[in-house]
């Protein structure tokens, strides 16, 4: 078999003060455009009530709009709230994703981060690392390691998404056409067998398949709830990629299928 499990003992948590624990959910409201309170209690270490009152303050100082369950900025639109929400969702596994994933990057390496949530905790995971090269089209990663002296970033032009603070489109793709690194730890939307690695627009698939060919391996990214789910846009086969780090909800029969194509499973 070649599925390999990776046990990850629960870090504890230090609950913040009340102000930088406010300026930390601002900042995750600034980068995924809503939260959900339930998410925000487990990713601070402290209790809904306590989250609620935080939102409240946010909101009487005029940051935030709060919803039932959750917040978002006052200058995101009601589609993209929807969508951050989803963007949201099973976060602890996306969390122990990216400390497996941080884990493969050694001292040095250059690296390609895709844009998304799972890579986002990738990104989180590598701050013991030192001289890393990371290229990325996604702001909120280039914003938190551009901020690491050692470090260096590089991030590629085109049409920028406010949604996802990401770059995408023809012109982000020709700028890896003279980029080579060793690692790419590739974002998706759905992923099966059949339908192979799937995104919601079109827009998305020209960098992609260029950071693909840019890079020695590819190690797709993602929580085992985008197992058998198809977007709408196609950017290939499971071929495309070297192995699959997720989590331990991914099925035996969606495992053993995966791995008959000769793709590698880590599970987080």
């Amino acid at each position: 078999m070649r599925r390999t499990a990776v046990s990850d003992a629960a870090e504890p948590r230090s609950a913040l003060l009340a102000e930088p624990r406010r300026a930390k959910i601002l900042e995750w409201l600034q980068e995924e455009g809503s939260a959900r309170v339930r998410d925000l209690s487990t990713a601070f270490g402290v209790s809904e009530v306590t989250v609620r009152q935080d939102l409240e303050r946010l909101e009487q100082d005029g940051f935030i709009t709060r919803d039932h369950g959750g917040a978002y900025l006052k200058s995101v639109p009601l589609q993209v709230q929807t969508l951050s929400l989803q963007h949201l969702a099973n976060m602890d596994r996306k969390r122990k994703i990216g400390k497996v994933a941080a884990g493969l990057v050694q001292d040095h390496e250059t690296i390609i981060l895709d844009a998304g949530s799972t890579t986002t905790e990738v990104a989180n995971h590598l701050f013991e690392r030192q001289g890393l090269t990371v290229i990325t089209n996604a702001l909120n990663i280039a914003l938190t390691l551009g901020a690491i002296p050692s470090f260096e970033v590089h991030m590629p032009g085109g049409h920028f998404k406010a949604p996802t603070l990401s770059l995408s489109g023809e012109k982000s793709g020709q700028y890896f056409e003279n980029i080579f690194a060793s690692k790419l730890f590739l974002a998706t939307a759905g992923v099966s067998v059949e339908a192979g690695l799937t995104y919601p627009s079109f827009a998305d698939l020209p960098i992609k398949q260029a950071m693909i060919k840019a890079a020695r391996e590819v190690y797709l990214v993602a929580d085992s709830t985008k197992v058998n789910r198809n977007s709408f846009t196609r950017l290939g086969g499971l071929d495309l990629i070297h192995a699959f780090i997720t989590d331990d909800g991914l099925a035996d029969a969606d495992a053993s299928a995966i791995e008959r194509m000769g793709i590698r499973i880590i599970i987080a």
